[in-house]
């Protein structure tokens, strides 16, 4: 074989080409179109995504076009059919109609499947116009994987004719398996504990694809909705997708659920990842992105073996919807798909009357361009508004009177969202997207009872967005730029300084990895030094408390309230309730000063609209930045 992906016209009698061509992550994006700003958006959409479906599948005989989670919640058209225009009989899902009409075939489910409910994800799956399967989601489990009830079919066979070289049509038996991370139970615990339960995806991988290939599969593909992560399994992994390459009887990976694209060079020397072979563990795979960025294929040439077919070579590769234009931002490179655009056009006009109500005012813009830099008003809000909810439900319960603080983090802060992904609200009338923006998941409210310990500790988990920087060197990056900015949890009802010269205390994962480190100075509360023994309630959402993101203190037995409401619809009825709202910063953290040293600090070009904060800041633009960012130079 050449080192070419394998075209039809590498095969011959008795071998044939078969492309699986995958989308995932799409979370509910139909269209090329942004709900938070309310204007078209060239970098996202499954409408464009369908364009170049259609082209992979023109240039090859033999296609099979899958899609591996998280589709049905991620932006307010989710939202509008979730909590005001549900759904109807007869008619599926907008998101399922528009993957049907862009060529899917088959999907799994992913984490964010589950954030609406059981009832709401069976009422839409019922629905489905394609195989949905999962594999280590039960509503009973059994002695073995094996013996597990599922919620869904845990696996399928497709049974589609393929020609070989030679002109021949074969009957082949594609086998699709799905995993989801079995932390869900701890992210949705509210609304899944006890109606569901999970296994690990490895161990339930390796008893379920022998079941799939004695039922017939002549090949089989995982649907992994996880990322990629450590090369040997661990139990219970979350990013188990290079593991999965070293399961026997998986003949290619098609993973997501961390948003990355693989192959490439960001998996460059990271343990069983071949980028350049675009395997994992030897097995072929791709990740493709998020929202209808890309779509990836997998070029897989099969031989016809007296033992049936086997993969004798293989390609991964990726295809974006967008490329970079002269000033960075994204260009697209196709045209959306009209059928797509029409399978949810309904609902999409709906959704904008949805998104466009007024519910408050400000008196100044709301945005965070600057969150990771200072104390930020677009993530003050919301932790205002998680204080007041939670204070008032601890009213009358043996928590009353501990001092009530609030945790939260900039969700939208660039990354790999690109330059354009920040929270930007004008002054003036705030509508239901912009609380949507400032708020993009449907996580409900949570409150921790922590000690002044786990403070400490979980300022210092969020501390390792930075970098490490020398004392007297300028212009040196802030900011790691794989940390995601979720992560950056700020607490409001505390004061205290971070200093960048000392090493960091965790890892972006979460891990302790200097022990001895203490970047958090001078934590205080009510002016005060926190003792070691006190005692606070941290008010933030189930994501976090049940363990997202890793933060020391965030475990069950902590867990004082585990409120009804989305802390979207906390945020919502705080805005409504004040009417007028002044997003005027507390400024209760910043750095530790660092005489005669700088730091650079990339962040959207919309952040030149607001001068005076940049003045305030003291932040000097100093030129582009890659991705279509700018880049400041910021003081210590």
């Amino acid at each position: 074989m050449t080192n070419r992906p394998p075209f039809d016209g590498d095969t011959g009698a008795g071998q044939a080409h078969l492309r699986l061509i995958a989308t995932t992550d799409l979370h509910c994006h139909v269209f090329a179109y942004d709900y938070f700003t309310d204007r078209p958006s060239d970098a996202v959409g499954l409408a464009r995504a369908a364009t170049l479906i259609a082209e992979a599948r023109a240039g090859a005989a033999n296609t099979l076009v899958l899609d591996n989670g998280d589709f049905l919640q991620g932006n307010p058209l989710g939202d509008y059919m979730a909590y005001e225009h549900g759904l109807k009989p007869g008619r599926p899902h907008p998101i399922l109609r528009a993957m049907a009409a862009a060529g899917i075939e088959a999907s799994t489910l992913g984490n964010h499947e589950f954030n609406y409910g059981l009832d709401f994800l069976a009422d839409a799956l019922s629905e489905a116009p394609f195989p949905v399967v999962s594999a280590n989601v039960a509503t009973h489990l059994g002695a073995t994987p094996t013996e597990d009830a599922t919620l869904v079919p845990p696996h399928a066979i497709l049974t589609r004719q393929v020609t070989d070289g030679a002109g021949r049509s074969h009957s082949l038996r594609i086998g699709v398996i799905g995993f989801v991370p079995p932390q869900i139970l701890q992210w949705d615990h509210h609304i899944l504990n006890g109606r569901i339960c999970t296994r690990d995806i490895v161990e339930t991988a390796r008893a379920r694809v022998p079941e799939l290939r004695a039922a017939g599969a002549d090949i089989v593909v995982a649907l992994a909705h996880s990322g990629i992560g450590a090369a040997e399994a661990l139990p219970g992994m979350e990013n188990a997708a290079t593991a999965l390459g070293a399961v026997p009887g998986i003949d290619a990976i098609i993973c997501g659920h961390t948003h990355r694209l693989f192959p490439s060079a960001e998996f460059e020397g990271q343990p069983g990842c071949d980028p350049a072979a675009g395997t994992l563990n030897g097995t072929p795979a791709v990740m493709a992105g998020f929202w209808g960025s890309h779509i990836g294929t997998i070029d897989l040439a099969l031989e016809r073996t007296p033992d049936g077919w086997r993969v004798a070579a293989a390609q991964s590769g990726l295809r974006a919807i967008t490329r970079a234009g002269p000033d960075g931002m994204p260009l697209p490179t196709v045209a959306s798909t009209p059928a797509v655009e029409a399978a949810g056009q309904p609902e999409h006009d709906g959704t904008l009357a949805y998104i466009r109500r007024p519910v408050g005012h400000l008196t100044a813009p709301l945005h965070s361009y600057f969150a990771l830099v200072t104390d930020c008003p677009s993530v003050q809000i919301v932790a205002a508004a998680q204080t007041a909810y939670v204070t008032e439900m601890l009213e009358e319960t043996e928590h009353a009177g501990l001092p009530v603080l609030s945790a939260a983090g900039p969700f939208k802060a660039g990354g790999r969202g690109g330059p354009a992904y920040y929270t930007d609200v004008p002054a003036g009338d705030i509508a239901l997207k912009n609380v949507a923006d400032l708020y993009l998941y449907p996580n409900t409210i949570t409150a921790l009872r922590i000690t002044g310990v786990e403070l400490a500790e979980w300022l210092e988990r969020a501390a390792a967005l930075y970098n490490l920087i020398l004392p007297g060197v300028a212009d040196q990056p802030l900011v790691d730029p794989a940390f995601p900015s979720y992560n950056f949890d700020v607490i409001e009802g505390v004061s205290y300084r971070i200093d960048l010269s000392r090493p960091a205390r965790y890892d972006r994962d979460g891990r302790l990895v200097a022990p001895e480190a203490r970047r958090v100075l001078d934590l205080a509360f009510d002016g005060r030094p926190v003792a070691p023994e006190a005692e606070f309630i941290l008010a933030t959402n189930n994501y976090r408390a049940g363990g997202g993101g890793d933060f020391p203190g965030a475990r069950a037995e902590a867990i004082v309230l585990s409120g009804p409401d989305t802390n979207r619809d906390v945020l919502l009825r705080y805005i409504h309730a004040r009417g007028t709202i002044d997003p005027t910063p507390i400024g209760n953290w910043g750095f530790a000063p660092m005489p005669g040293t700088s730091v650079t600090f990339d962040t959207g070009p919309g952040a030149r609209r607001h001068a005076a904060e940049l003045a305030t800041l003291a932040l000097e633009e100093i030129g582009p930045a890659p991705g279509g960012l700018i880049r400041y130079r910021f003081r210590l």
